[in-house]
């Protein structure tokens, strides 16, 4: 089985980006507006190349934005200097739907069961909210884990038949329980310990029976004669 699709979204998910100057941006990105380059401040949120690197191992990992692809293309070449997520997605890739510009996960042209949307902004997965895990808008924040705080459940979830089955029973008002998804995870990964079997031994030959299934001694091809009248042997000898 391949791997599931992961689809991230940029701006207060993986950065945030002003025009104003922040105290100490991450990155520094020089941007064409109308004929005029404007700098673009970006801050990085924590753990964020970690977070991708390490996705890159369970899913293909895909970055959707509704930003334009003039700022976000540039932007993520910096970021993920490792290509561990080289498919992106731009405003363009985006229905524009009552003013909001939303993420259509089908257009990721995968099957929608092996399919997850992180976006900080429910709306923008409003078409198929069974696919979307929402996170915490990010600013600027230096002490945030949340991205890493998702990666015991979305390798659990890299395991699973079905994303929305998971996604849906443990995602209320907006907010993943994390903890009921790993352990919707776990006992759907969990094996099948196979039922046991009984063995049965009668006057008239050996019978097994496993599962409910029955097999005798006339109707075993691998026990021969000999070896019947041996059982019968036994069973007079213990009468």
């Amino acid at each position: 089985m391949g791997k599931k699709t992961l689809a991230l979204d940029l701006d207060e998910t993986l950065v945030h980006s002003s025009f104003k100057t922040p105290k100490k941006p991450d990155i520094i990105l020089p941007v064409d507006i109308e004929g005029r380059i404007c700098n673009v401040y970006v801050l990085v949120r924590p753990n964020c190349v970690k977070f991708l690197t390490e996705m890159a191992k369970y899913y293909e990992v895909v970055i959707y934005t509704a930003s334009l692809s003039k700022y976000a293309d540039p932007l993520m070449d910096i970021l993920d200097q490792n290509r561990v997520a080289p498919q992106r997605l731009f405003r363009e890739h985006c229905t524009f739907y009552n003013g909001l510009f939303i993420k259509d996960v089908s257009r990721l042209g995968r099957r929608l069961s092996d399919s997850i949307i992180i976006d900080n902004s429910p709306m923008s997965y409003m078409f198929q909210p069974e696919n979307g895990i929402p996170i915490l808008s990010w600013y600027d924040d230096r002490e945030d884990n949340k991205l890493m705080e998702l990666v015991p459940v979305l390798k659990a979830m890299s395991r699973v038949q079905d994303v929305r089955r998971i996604i849906t029973e443990s995602t209320r008002d907006n907010i993943m329980n994390l903890e009921k998804a790993l352990k919707l995870c776990e006992r759907e990964c969990q094996p099948t310990v196979p039922p046991p079997q009984t063995i049965e031994m009668r006057n008239d030959g050996m019978r097994m029976q496993t599962d409910g299934m029955r097999i005798t001694a006339e109707d075993g091809p691998d026990i021969d004669n000999s070896e019947q009248k041996k059982l019968k042997q036994f069973h007079q000898n213990t009468n």
